[in-house]
């Protein structure tokens, strides 16, 4: 599994490039690892998803929400305050990402 290094950032060279199986596309796989431990506000989880740009994970956070794989909640205010979560969709997914983090550490370099 893509586990964050000291500072809670996520390299996907461990797992999710090297992946036989594709969880939608290139940044999802690394988003429901980030929100595996609960929910985060946008720019949390972009200072923990290194080299993705704001647009693109603003259309990977869309899509996952429209694919109901994860929930935006809009608690208002002034900064806006938004925090996205796992739905329980979202969470299934977490095994099968297990399952080919695992396939790839066993046969990565054959």
């Amino acid at each position: 599994m893509a586990v964050p290094d000291e500072a809670g950032v996520f390299d996907l060279r461990e797992c999710a490039d090297r992946s036989p199986i594709r969880v939608g596309d290139k940044w999802s796989g690394a988003v429901l690892r980030c929100l595996e431990g609960g929910p985060h506000r946008f720019t949390e989880l972009k200072a923990r998803l290194r080299g993705v740009s704001p647009k693109v994970l603003t259309e990977t956070l869309r899509a996952m929400e429209r694919d109901r794989w994860l929930t935006r909640t809009d608690h208002g205010g002034n900064p806006p305050h938004v925090d996205y979560a796992l739905t329980d969709v979202g969470r299934s997914l977490i095994g099968v990402l297990d399952t080919a983090c695992t396939w790839v550490r066993e046969h990565h370099g054959e």
